[in-house]
C-alpha cells in the first residue's frame, strides 16, 4: 500500500474517532459515525484498488502544500531529476509538480518528471542492460534525493526513486551489497552533476516553478549544457 494511501487512511480514522467522541456531546445519531466509517473505508479501498492511490495522494499533497517549504522541496527534487536526465541524454516526456497536475494531464503515476523508459524496459525484459545505461538510469533516479541534500542538507522524498533503483538491480540479480553500493555511488555522481551545472539548475527551477512548457525547458537546457550520450 502506498504511503499516501496510508496517510489518507490515518486521516479517515481520525475523522471517524472524532465523530464517535463528539457525537454524544452534540446529540448526533450513532448512525452518523457508522456511515462515515463505511463511506471513508470504502473510499480508501476504491482509491487503492481503482485509482492506484491517486486520490489519497491528491488529498495528502493538498494538505502538505500549505507549507511553502514542502512546495519548494518538490520543485528542487524534480528539477534535479530533469537536469540529470538531460545531461545523460535520457529523454524527458513531461513533468508535473503535484498529483493533481498529473491527473489533469492524464499522465501515469502521481507526479514528477516522466522519462522515456521504453528502451530500458525492452533490454531488461531480455535480462540485460549495458553497464553505462545502468549507471545513467541509477543516477537519474537518485538525482531528486541528491538535489534535496544539496539544497536542504537532507531529503524527505525519494522513496519511490530508491525502490525503482533497487527493483532494477534485483531484476539483474545483483547482490544487496552491490545494490547498496550502486545506490550510494549514483547519489554522489548525481550530486556532482548538479553542482557542476548550478547556474543551469537554478534557471530550470525558475522555469518549472512558472510551469513553462517542455519545449522551453528543453531549449533552456540545450543552450546551457552538453549531454553525455548513452
Amino acid at each position: 500500500m502506498r504511503q499516501t494511501t496510508l496517510n489518507l487512511l490515518a486521516i479517515s480514522v481520525f475523522v471517524i474517532t472524532m465523530a464517535s467522541l463528539l457525537g454524544p456531546l452534540l446529540q448526533v445519531s450513532p448512525l452518523v459515525p457508522a456511515t462515515l466509517t463505511v463511506g471513508l473505508l470504502g473510499l480508501v479501498t476504491f482509491d487503492q484498488l481503482g485509482l492506484g492511490g491517486r486520490l489519497g495522494a491528491i488529498v495528502v499533497d493538498g494538505l502538505d502544500r500549505t507549507s511553502s517549504t514542502y512546495r519548494e522541496r518538490i520543485l528542487h527534487h524534480e528539477a534535479g531529476h530533469f537536469l540529470v536526465a538531460h545531461l545523460l541524454d535520457i529523454p524527458v516526456v513531461d513533468y508535473t509538480l503535484s498529483p493533481w497536475e498529473t491527473w489533469r494531464k492524464g499522465l501515469p503515476g502521481l507526479g514528477g518528471v516522466i522519462f522515456d523508459t521504453q528502451p530500458l524496459e525492452q533490454t531488461l525484459a531480455q535480462g540485460q542492460i549495458s553497464a553505462l545505461a545502468l549507471n545513467h538510469f541509477c543516477m537519474v533516479w537518485m538525482a531528486g534525493i541528491a538535489a534535496e541534500q544539496i539544497v536542504y542538507g537532507s531529503a524527505i522524498g525519494g522513496d519511490d526513486d530508491r525502490q525503482k533503483l533497487r527493483s532494477m538491480c534485483g531484476s539483474l540479480q545483483l547482490a544487496p551489497t552491490q545494490t547498496a553500493m550502486r545506490e550510494r555511488w549514483s547519489l554522489l555522481q548525481a550530486k556532482s552533476l548538479i553542482q557542476q551545472h548550478q547556474t543551469t539548475y537554478s534557471a530550470l527551477i525558475q522555469a518549472m516553478a512558472e510551469r513553462q512548457p517542455m519545449a522551453d525547458c528543453r531549449q533552456l537546457l540545450q543552450s546551457t549544457t552538453d549531454t553525455l550520450s548513452l
